[in-house]
């Protein structure tokens, strides 16, 4: 069996966990005909902002697609905007904007050929052929070797192959099918819990449970290190600093933090679908190795987390990886607050633009970018503001979006469009990028805008909206989408006393919990009803 697959053959073989085995057609969507259903901004304060918003809309339509014929695909997708292929961690970051616009376009559901295309072992390939279907053929293990890196851990040198030295474990047996170069950033669950937040639909974490678990057990049984910690290679990072001190079966703290939030949501998935057993089995999991983290990785002296080089010596790189600790909630709550303070320290993350993907004070930091040596990017900056709200630093998360959302926008209007990057100290695009990136680059326009600009956040299984309300001037979205309903939300600017008026419809019953000037309301809205507060 493994024969086959691994000559290209057995299509019908891969997908045995996933339910949704054929492809219904259907009409691809089309900006122009869609657009009047998409959630549309109010935000009088910047009409630069909304433009921005529609600008990567527009950008994203030209990246949906069908299944090519005969390529096993299951569902429409969009895709990354980079090649040919479609690209694990970056679909994953596409749905999370796409959750706003879940009735029109393909999101989540992009995840759906992922599945179909997941071997029996439970690996997954990070990136996919889009017209074949077939995983990428150089992170195909074709020579049944023990794990290896195809391509190696110094991307600007060029392709080196490097196997991996297991330490304090067992080769694990019988060979992986994909290299280590496909094998990072295990972030589905992640994604199905951010569109699980917008849509409720408890059905979808049913199709996706068995396809994460054997996920999940595919990477434990691969890239777990014999001290307990997860190995990667450049971590679809190509030319970071830091991937030098990884070779041959180096720890990162980025793969290992997400194997902590793996777990979490696994467990989280359970308990939503009343798999207490399981729910509290990954609890444990997660609970394990945080604490391996936090002894072999946290470093008391630096007041900062690295990764491991094979010989246990933590790496000298100060890099983005470090705050998926907070994200996976590693973190204890004073290393927590070392780390936000990190990102006020304009020495190191808090550049002009902000997050950089390396500190500002390392040496191969590149105030143009670098690609991964500096530059600013959509997913981990979502990731940042994700994990910094898990500890309560809200303002900080909000001040971050806002800045790398203002940016973006300063950029917009100079280019007339969105780049793959950005550089950290100069309001301008990164060196190199690729314009019309959309691409996650739709992640600050289109989700930050909504959640941090205009405040707005939904919790569909609650059946809740919280708005943030900080403009002074007239702000709101109409046809915003939520747990199958469609409400608009608009607030007047402020009267002589600072009071604002706040109206909402919706065609479904919800709750509204306002906050403005440091008061909160919270009103009942009921379904086709006009409702009107002052706050």
């Amino acid at each position: 069996m493994l024969t086959g697959i691994l000559s290209g053959d057995g299509l019908a073989e891969q997908g045995a966990y996933f339910a949704k085995k054929k492809y219904v057609p259907k009409p691809l969507p089309v900006f122009g005909a869609v657009k009047d259903k998409l959630p549309s901004p109010v935000y009088d304060e910047d009409p630069d902002y909304v433009r921005c918003y529609w600008k990567a809309w527009e950008l994203a339509f030209r990246n949906f697609h069908e299944p090519a014929p005969q390529s096993g695909y299951v569902s429409q997708f969009i895709d990354a905007a980079f090649n040919q292929n479609i690209f694990l961690w970056d679909t994953c970051f596409l749905t999370m904007f796409c959750n706003y616009a879940h009735p029109y376009v393909p999101g989540i559901c992009s995840l759906d050929n992922f599945y179909a295309k997941q071997h029996e072992d439970g690996e997954i390939c990070r990136e996919i052929n889009r017209t074949t279907g077939k995983d990428f053929t150089p992170w195909v293990n074709r020579e049944g070797r023990p794990l290896f890196s195809r391509w190696g851990y110094d991307w600007e040198k060029g392709q080196k192959q490097v196997d991996v030295i297991y330490k304090g474990r067992p080769v694990p047996t019988p060979a992986p099918r994909l290299t280590l170069d496909s094998l990072n950033h295990p972030i589905f669950a992640w994604a199905e819990l951010e569109s699980y937040r917008i849509t409720a639909d408890k059905a979808r974490l049913e199709l996706v449970w068995q396809p994460l678990v054997k996920y999940h057990q595919a990477l434990e049984k691969y890239l777990m290190q014999g001290n307990g910690l997860y190995i990667t290679d450049s971590a679809s990072m190509d030319n970071a600093t830091r991937n030098i001190y990884l070779e041959s079966g180096g720890t990162g703290i980025d793969i290992s933090s997400e194997m902590v939030l793996f777990a979490r949501n696994l467990s989280e998935i359970a308990e939503n679908l009343g798999k207490p057993r399981q729910a509290e089995q990954y609890r444990r999991k997660a609970d394990e190795l945080v604490g391996l983290i936090n002894k072999l990785m946290w470093d008391d002296e630096r007041q900062f987390y690295f990764d491991l080089s094979l010989d246990g010596r933590r790496a000298p790189v100060k890099s983005i990886a470090a705050f998926w600790t907070l994200l996976a909630k590693v973190a204890a709550p004073s290393q927590a607050e070392v780390l936000a303070a990190e990102l006020k320290n304009s020495a190191t993350f808090a550049t002009l633009h902000r997050v950089p993907t390396l500190a500002a004070d390392e040496g191969g930091f590149n105030p143009d970018g670098g690609y991964w040596n500096g530059a600013v990017w959509a997913p981990t900056e979502k990731m940042v503001v994700r994990g910094l709200e898990n500890y309560g630093y809200d303002e900080l998360a909000r001040e971050i979006a806002m800045n790398h959302l203002h940016n973006v926008v300063e950029v917009y209007k100079q280019t007339g469009t969105l780049w793959e990057n950005y550089a950290p100290q100069s309001v301008s695009r990164g060196k190199p990028s690729r314009g019309d990136f959309v691409g996650w680059t739709g992640i600050g326009p289109i989700e930050f805008l909504i959640e941090y600009v205009i405040g707005i956040k939904a919790d569909a299984v609650a059946n809740v909206v919280t708005w943030d309300i900080r403009s002074s001037k007239r702000v709101g979205v109409e046809k915003f989408w939520f747990g199958g309903k469609t409400v608009s939300l608009l607030s007047r600017q402020p009267d002589a006393r600072q009071i604002r008026r706040v109206t909402a419809l919706s065609d479904g019953d919800f709750r509204l919990k306002i906050k403005f000037n440091g008061r909160t309301k919270t009103i009942d809205v009921p379904a086709n009803e006009s409702v009107e507060a002052d706050i």
